[in-house]
């Protein structure tokens, strides 16, 4: 279906990162695209909450360099308004336990060189984490068999304090999975394209601003003044064939459209495609997934309070990294706390998770005084469970015009905005070359 001038009609529905992603490239190139969005706030899992007039997030994600999708579209959408991002040579710093900085040399000896130098571990410790890379390098990062991150780590005979300090939390950071179900191929897929990449793909960015002013409200107004629409508190609830066209149902009524991008959680799925028979094979997939939470706790301190560097991590405690919003937002005294996949933290109440937050933070940084206010964000379904031999969906339906977009679908990568962006634009570029010449 195409409109009066003969441009192709596209739904995309869901506006987290990899529904704005299919959205942006699609509008840029010409499509007529509508975004309908149930929730008021765009972005999805990385996306702006408001708290009495302070700006939080509902997740704090880390980006890295190596996220170059991400990155071409921020820097599309923003049009010279600064890329947002606190651009940091790779620099993992455990509090009083473990300090690894990438040298100034090239890739990959700035990796190699930071491990051989690394503070906090044994020398043959570090010599072992070097190997470790050199012998992933030489497979090409490839494994014959998928096993767990667990696995992997004891085939290679990584020491405790390298498992404690650096590939245990780079794992769970990156894949928001327990090392012990963790897939360890996808494991590798990270640390082939980051840490073996060029010197820059290592390179840590984080936010500068609010993920909602980063990404999902420049997309969104991108999208509009390409001449398409995004409507936001507007609910789908049933995605139907209609002839030889796709229908959505959704609280403004009914529409029909030549493509239909399917960018909802992967939980949301079955609901709204339970009506498109063809689509069940995807759907029992997707039945077969599991999830796992990150939680983020804010701790609101005087202003004069800082961390030795804007971010940081803890070792042996509930809080895994510490982000100093006043050196990255602006927001003086407060400071983010990520707690990356499931454990004995989700049953905690909010009020209790804060003071053990604190408690932890305290005993490391004894100077430190009482928060003024806390607030924690609990998404328990933030990514699907990374683990070993999971299978995932293809974009691409067996229905002519739907597709499907999300971290989830099929993917080298785990859960992150970088899968979910780059699921969005190759929906975005098979309804593209679908167009007749």
């Amino acid at each position: 279906m195409e409109n009066v001038d003969g441009r192709v009609k596209v739904a995309v529905v869901g506006a987290g990162w990899a529904g704005l992603a299919a959205a942006v490239e699609l509008a840029d190139a010409g499509a007529d695209v509508t975004v309908y969005e149930a929730a008021r706030a765009l972005g999805g899992r990385a996306r702006r909450v408001e708290l009495d007039g302070v700006a939080l997030d509902n997740g704090l994600h880390i980006l890295i360099g190596a996220y170059r999708e991400t990155l071409r579209l921020i820097g599309k959408v923003r049009r010279g308004a600064g890329s947002g991002l606190l651009r940091i040579p790779l620099d993992l710093y455990v509090l009083g336990k473990f300090h690894l900085r990438a040298a100034a040399l090239p890739a990959p000896l700035h990796l190699a060189a930071g491990l051989l130098l690394a503070r906090g571990l044994p020398v043959a410790q570090r010599l072992r984490a070097a190997l470790f890379m050199a012998r992933l390098r030489a497979a090409r990062f490839h494994l014959e068999r998928d096993l767990s991150v667990d696995a992997l780590l004891t085939r290679f005979n990584q020491g405790p304090d390298a498992r404690r300090y650096l590939w245990e939390p780079l794992c769970v950071s990156a894949l928001n999975t327990p090392p012990a179900d963790a897939s360890a191929q996808v494991f590798l897929n990270v640390l082939r394209d980051s840490l073996n990449g060029t010197r820059a793909d290592s390179d840590l960015l984080l936010p500068a601003e609010d993920f909602g002013a980063l990404f999902p409200d420049p997309a969104a107004r991108f999208i509009v003044a390409a001449g398409g629409r995004v409507v936001s508190g507007c609910g789908v609830h049933a995605i139907t064939r209609a002839g030889g066209q796709l229908a959505i149902s959704s609280a403004q009524g009914r529409a029909e459209f030549a493509h239909v991008v399917c960018a909802l959680p992967p939980y949301r799925v079955p609901e709204v495609l339970g009506g498109v028979p063809e689509v069940g094979p995807a759907l029992d997939m997707i039945s077969r997934l599991r999830y796992e939470p990150i939680y983020s706790v804010y701790l609101q301190y005087p202003g004069e309070v800082q961390l030795p560097q804007p971010m940081v991590g803890l070792a042996g405690t509930r809080a895994q990294w510490l982000f100093d919003r006043g050196r990255l937002c602006g927001q003086r005294g407060l400071i983010g706390v990520v707690i990356s996949a499931r454990g004995l933290h989700q049953e905690l109440d909010q009020a209790a998770l804060a003071a053990e937050v604190h408690g932890e933070l305290q005993a490391a940084l004894p100077a430190w005084p009482a928060p003024l206010w806390s607030r924690v964000i609990a998404e328990k379904r933030a990514t699907f469970a990374c683990v070993v031999g999971v299978q995932r969906p293809q974009q691409r339906m067996p229905v002519p015009g739907l597709y499907l977009a999300g971290d989830y679908t099929a993917s080298p990568y785990p859960g992150t905005l970088e899968a979910a962006v780059r699921s969005g634009v190759t929906c975005a570029r098979m309804i593209l070359e679908s167009r007749p010449a």
